[in-house]
């Protein structure tokens, strides 16, 4: 599933908190750097679960976030509930 939402953090903010949650917050189902690049980071998990998420940005010092995964859909919703959102999630 997809996740995607407007947050009032530069992108590279937003990865850092990505990094930091997923490696420590979540820790029946932590997942660490794969890949990262100055848009994304990509997260692997004890399973092999993949996290992609990445944060574009916008006007304003906001940012663009977009994150995918297929069995980290809560502990991702969860993610973003921590970030100050400038707009509801979409889901798709």
């Amino acid at each position: 599933m997809t996740h995607t939402t407007i947050v009032a953090l530069p992108p590279q903010e937003v990865l850092a908190r990505a990094k930091a949650f997923f490696a420590e917050r979540v820790p029946h189902a932590s997942a660490f750097v794969e890949k990262e690049g100055p848009t994304f980071v990509t997260l692997r998990g004890q399973g092999g679960e993949e996290i992609v998420i990445s944060a574009v940005p916008l006007d304003g010092g906001k940012s663009r976030v977009r994150g995918s995964t297929l069995f980290f859909d809560q502990a991702l919703d969860r993610f973003l509930s921590t970030l100050p959102l400038d707009a509801g999630v979409e889901e798709a």
